[in-house]
């Protein structure tokens, strides 16, 4: 994907500027999760699958807003009061199946 693709798709769904834009860009090559090819432009492609992505994205979230702990993740998630009880179910269906 070119830098002017991604510019454009960030610039009308985010809003974003082209400096903010080539700021994430830089980021995300930074740590691996994009490359850039320099030919007559620049084009992008992701280094990593949107699944691998998203456990990166958690696993940033928990350290930063958690301290690291998934338990403390859980336990605020858990005490936000938007969980049913089937939801509670569920959860302690899947930790004891975790557990075994």
């Amino acid at each position: 994907m070119s830098f002017t693709e991604v510019r454009t798709e960030l610039s009308s769904k985010m809003g974003w500027e082209k400096s903010t834009i080539a700021t994430l860009l830089r980021r995300l090559q930074k740590k691996g999760v994009i490359s850039m090819e320099e030919r007559e432009i620049h084009y992008y492609a992701p280094n990593i699958s949107r699944e691998e992505y998203v456990k990166y994205r958690e696993k940033s979230l928990i350290n930063k807003l958690y301290e690291g702990s998934t338990k403390k993740f859980i336990a605020a998630f858990c005490q936000s009061g938007d969980l049913t009880e089937d939801d509670i179910d569920e959860l302690k269906m899947f930790f004891q199946g975790e557990k075994e």
